[in-house]
């Protein structure tokens, strides 16, 4: 059902400076979902504003932000130093879960992830090491082998979801779901490749991850 919202940008204070989002909270939500994008992209991704404009039609709230600061960003655009720093992208992502926690507008929500490309290493770290806060996680086109040993340790339900054309990446998601004890499911999408470009494949994508993130938050 659709509700009313709107969305407004925040300024997310870290220690090394602050973080830019996009905070969208429709009426009477319960949830909200914090989205970490792949590498070399940024809050304004097409893909990861589709899906969350998606999960607000739904009654739940979402938090698009950059990873990095725009000093980072401008570095990483020449060195593409920071895309794969895991840990730094885990430590940004539990700040703006601190943030969500303590923010007089959202501290009542109950906190799911979305994680793209290398940005989901960084969700399922995150879950790990809150696995109080973190509800529900669902990978898109996701590199959870990066996230290496914290595996094991999330507890939050896990959605990952790959494109039946991305064949490495198959591999390296079965390999994680095989570590993952949590509550958890794979999905392939018959032919859909990395960025699920293909008509209608996307909006597969939308759904299932917004009936996950319905069924945990």
């Amino acid at each position: 059902m659709s509700q009313a919202h709107e969305t407004h940008e925040v300024l997310i204070p870290f220690e090394e400076g602050t973080l830019v989002g996009d905070l969208t909270i429709p009426r009477g939500a319960t949830g909200i979902v914090l989205f970490a994008h792949g590498s070399g992209s940024s809050r304004i991704s097409p893909r990861n504003q589709f899906v969350a404009q998606t999960l607000n039609k739904a009654g739940l709230a979402t938090l698009l932000f950059d990873l990095l600061t725009k000093k980072e960003e401008m570095i990483d655009i020449m060195t593409a130093e920071y895309r794969f720093d895991i840990k730094l992208l885990t430590n940004r992502l539990i700040e703006a879960s601190d943030w969500i926690e303590e923010n007089q507008e959202t501290k009542e929500l109950n906190i799911g992830y979305f994680g793209a490309s290398t940005g989901a290493a960084a969700t399922l770290l995150a879950a790990a090491l809150r696995p109080k806060a973190v509800k529900a996680v669902v990978s898109r086109g996701g590199r959870p082998d990066l996230a290496e040993g914290g595996l094991k340790n999330v507890q939050a339900p896990t959605l990952l979801i790959v494109g039946g054309q991305d064949g490495p990446v198959i591999q390296m998601n079965e390999v994680a779901f095989g570590e993952l004890s949590c509550a958890k499911k794979l999905l392939i999408i018959p032919g859909a490749t990395h960025l699920f470009e293909e008509p209608g494949k996307l909006e597969v994508v939308a759904k299932e991850a917004t009936q996950w993130f319905q069924n945990y938050l």
